[in-house]
């Protein structure tokens, strides 16, 4: 197969309906899709039409692989209790401190403006102060709690789930 036969492959699975493209990976991988889901069909469609082209994991690579999946800790179920001798790992201590009471602000679930909210976030002392326009973390100013976490930790969170500042009863 040629790149630009294959090219020509991949741009038809765009077009596919959800059923065609349930029939394709029928032909492609000899079995019953395990999803409805029309990205994840054509991705994997996708990646099996290169692999075919192209040349799969090598047979080292394909060992590797499998040595580390078969280290992994991968649970099925929760385990009913805690296991005898198993580490107990408490909950990250989140406290909200008042320095300056000002009025709420308007139409945020966050607390006044001057908080201090406190996080311990791997052995260390997180302290981001609530401002009019923002937040202040560590001297830099952002705009959102969302992003200060993200800054800390390198993936997205919600930064009221973050710093422990949901709203009570509101959704979990």
């Amino acid at each position: 197969m040629t790149s630009a036969e294959l090219l020509q492959e991949l741009a038809l699975l765009r077009v596919m309906t959800t059923s065609e493209l349930r029939q394709k990976y029928r032909d492609v991988f000899h079995e019953e899709s395990p999803s409805r889901h029309r990205e994840r069909l054509v991705r994997r469609i996708a990646l099996r039409i290169q692999a075919n082209a192209f040349g799969d994991l090598s047979e080292r690579a394909r060992r590797r692989a499998e040595e580390i999946a078969n280290d992994a800790d991968i649970r099925i179920k929760t385990p009913a209790s805690n296991p005898v001798n198993a580490p107990v790992i408490p909950a990250p201590k989140t406290e909200t401190l008042l320095f300056v009471p000002s009025a709420q602000q308007p139409g945020k679930k966050l607390p006044m403006t001057g908080t201090l909210i406190t996080k311990e976030y791997r052995g260390r002392q997180l302290r981001v102060m609530i401002l009019e326009d923002g937040f202040e973390f560590e001297g830099q100013r952002f705009r959102s709690l969302s992003a200060i976490a993200k800054h800390i930790t390198g993936t997205t969170w919600n930064g009221n789930r973050f710093f422990g500042v949901a709203p009570k009863g509101g959704a979990k």
